[in-house]
């Protein structure tokens, strides 16, 4: 398959640069697995769309205030730095804005010396590792010092720091929130556990790479980026009953989505508890083991995302519920808009 296959026309200003007030108010498109029919709903409509005995996953991730502006020792020169994971022992692996002015042995100040970072190692395309130098908790300085590293189509300054986590937002480590999970509030996911569903989490830390555009023409030589992922036993345990009793497992985002794929593929169907590392791609021809619905808001044209979706339901029905997207004008992207690709409901729950 060609990447431009999954290409489409998305109008810049359909781009949304803010997010809402009220997390629920978002627009839903609903997108029946099957048929590809479209119905046009908001986001808190999503209760009527799920069912006692079904089970929702998310993503717990954190995202990390991961981007900071430093300055270096030696010279003054404004330095910005971008941590995108920790290798071990207080060394990062990092993003460096102008890598050119950073060599080994270069120490950045951040905060007036309350944090300081010394390079010892030079990668590829302005990569860098830092060792990081503090007195006190590493991540509490962070908190302090960091900005949110907000996707490079957001242009607008972020006011409210929290409107980029995920209400349930737990386990620290991403550098991108999983968007999907934005739409949630604590009232609604109260609200979908007393209508009998299940809540459950998993954890997959979001890596720059989802950003990147496909940079060949056949997707079927595109390598994927590697996100670390977790997932309980107490987890893998509620979604393998939930599909032993009939109920629909119900993934919010993408990366709930290849979590759940990389774990049962490893394990031939069954979920277990699991970590490690992920580079799983999915596109068309894929076989789902996991899931049956996903919930996600809308992708960049040509973007891995685009063919996960479309690999659930089917390119042409992904293609046209994204035109009339266009035409309805919902938002797009990380602040943007939700889509649920709705899977029938069993027959057993009936």
């Amino acid at each position: 398959m060609n990447v431009n296959d999954f290409d489409f026309e998305l109008p810049e200003k359909l781009i949304a640069q803010t997010p809402l007030l009220d997390r629920t108010s978002s627009r839903l498109l609903v997108m029946d697995k099957k048929t590809g029919t479209v119905t046009h709903r908001h986001f808190r409509d999503i209760v009527e769309h799920l069912h006692a005995g079904d089970t929702l996953v998310l993503n717990d991730t954190r995202v990390l205030p991961a981007r900071m502006m430093g300055v270096k020792e030696d010279t003054g020169a404004n330095i910005e730095l971008l941590l995108l994971k920790e290798i071990g022992d207080d060394v990062w692996e990092t993003l460096v804005k102008p890598a050119k002015k950073v060599k080994i042995g270069t120490v950045i100040s951040f905060g007036e010396g309350l944090l300081k970072a010394e390079c010892v190692g030079l990668l590829d395309h302005g990569g860098r590792h830092f060792k990081m130098v503090y007195d006190g908790i590493f991540y509490e300085i962070l908190e302090q010092l960091g900005e949110m590293p907000l996707p490079p189509y957001i242009r607008e300054k972020l006011e409210d720091q929290g409107r980029y986590q995920t209400v349930f937002a737990k386990e620290r480590g991403s550098a991108a929130a999983p968007t999907a999970g934005l739409h949630f509030t604590d009232a609604l996911l109260d609200e979908i556990r007393a209508k009998g569903v299940n809540i459950a989490f998993i954890t997959l830390h979001v890596g720059l790479g989802t950003f990147r555009p496909v940079s060949v023409d056949s997707i079927e030589d595109h390598e994927m980026h590697a996100e670390f992922y977790r997932i309980t036993q107490e987890t893998a345990d509620l979604i393998n009953n939930t599909k032993k009793n009939g109920g629909r497992v119900i993934s919010v985002g993408t990366t709930s989505t290849r979590t759940l794929e990389s774990v049962a593929n490893k394990f031939s169907g069954e979920l277990q508890e699991d970590s490690g590392w992920t580079d799983i791609f999915i596109f068309p021809g894929y076989e789902f083991k996991a899931i049956d619905g996903l919930i996600t808001n809308f992708h960049l044209p040509k973007s891995t995302l685009v063919m996960l979706v479309s690999a659930l339901s089917n390119r042409d029905a992904i293609l046209n519920a994204y035109q009339e997207a266009v035409q309805e004008r919902y938002r797009f992207f990380s602040f943007g808009d939700a889509m649920f690709i709705e899977p029938a409901k069993k027959e057993t729950q009936q």
